[in-house]
């Protein structure tokens, strides 16, 4: 054990970033001022990736912070309850968990209303992180709602250099939430500018465009987002698979086509799949055949997600991904 009691195996998954609650309708295609009730959805990107991790039998850890109170606690048990470590968890006694209400279009596609004003998450300080446990991951991963405001900006910021002078491979999904950023242009502004510090990135086929201004989903798009530091670039494609770069080869590996309800979490379960395999071989970003296979399992993993609805009960078991796989 390293000091505090933290996991020091390098074998650890650690996830920063933001856990919230989303209100999720009851009623599919409604609008939310039409929903009759709406349903507590525990959520955030980063919270999502570290179950989806514990779930399929790797090491997880979550850093952020919630609100102290009733919906704050119930986050960090619904996270002890799935296995993630809480040593990285704070609790703020003057701000609210974060919530946003999503309303679920027909299609099983989302849209947005979030209560953060601040929350709980926006509010953790570089003084606060837990660096023992940020240095002893083998990844640590990250999206850029974290990057918004101060003071959880320069708590992102420290926590990525901590992690990368302590040998981590640093993996970052921006996750684009548009309604919480002041504007477009400052979105796309300040996700890039983290961008050629990451090992690993994974962007949807909505924020290729979104950050390349190409409608076009093709090598040459996925290019414009290369950079030099970069191990291995990813597109999700939803129903289409997954497109990979790595500077020796590039690729795109199908999908599985499921029964779709809800797309909440199925990146966030495509990323879970694609760190512990890392995670178990790292081998895999320099072995194209190797990596078309975890690409496969990862493309599994988001698929069975989008089969229920919320995130957290929908991320697989290494059994059901099998079965999934084998089954096809």
């Amino acid at each position: 054990m390293a000091p505090n009691g933290v996991v020091s195996d390098k074998s650890l998954i650690v996830s920063f970033g933001e856990m919230l609650i989303d209100f999720v309708p009851t009623v599919s295609g409604v609008s939310l001022a039409e929903a009759p009730g709406f349903l507590k959805a525990p959520g955030g990107a980063p919270a999502n990736v570290a179950i989806a991790v514990s779930r399929l039998g790797s090491k997880a850890s979550f850093i952020g912070k919630l609100g102290e109170d009733e919906f704050g606690h119930m986050l960090a048990d619904i996270l002890k309850q799935n296995g993630v470590s809480g040593d990285g968890i704070l609790f703020d006694q003057g701000a609210r968990t974060a919530l946003a209400f999503v309303t679920l279009r027909a299609d099983g596609e989302r849209e947005f209303m979030f209560y953060r004003n601040p929350s709980a998450d926006m509010l953790l300080t570089p003084e606060e992180l837990n660096l023992d446990l940020i240095r002893s991951a083998k990844v640590f991963h990250y999206g850029s709602i974290s990057l918004i405001v101060e003071p959880c900006r320069s708590a992102h910021l420290k926590a990525m250099e901590v992690a990368k002078e302590s040998g981590a491979l640093l993996s970052y999904d921006p996750n684009l939430r548009l309604p919480l950023w002041p504007s477009a242009d400052e979105a796309r502004k300040q996700i890039l500018s983290i961008w050629d510090k990451a090992d690993i990135i994974k962007v949807s086929d909505v924020e290729l465009e979104f950050l390349t201004g190409s409608n076009k989903i093709d090598d040459e798009t996925a290019m414009k987002l290369w950079r030099p530091n970069l191990t291995l670039l990813l597109i999700t494609l939803g129903e289409k698979g997954s497109m990979y770069y790595t500077k020796y080869f590039h690729g795109s590996v199908d999908a599985f086509h499921v029964n779709t309800v809800d797309t909440t979490g199925a990146g966030d379960s495509f990323v879970g799949a694609l760190l512990c395999k890392i995670v178990e071989d790292p081998t895999i970003l320099e072995n194209e055949s190797k990596l078309r296979e975890v690409l496969k399992f990862a493309n599994a993993c988001g698929a069975i997600t989008t089969t229920k609805k919320g995130a957290i009960p929908a991320l697989p078991t290494e059994a059901e991904v099998l079965a999934l796989i084998n089954g096809a």
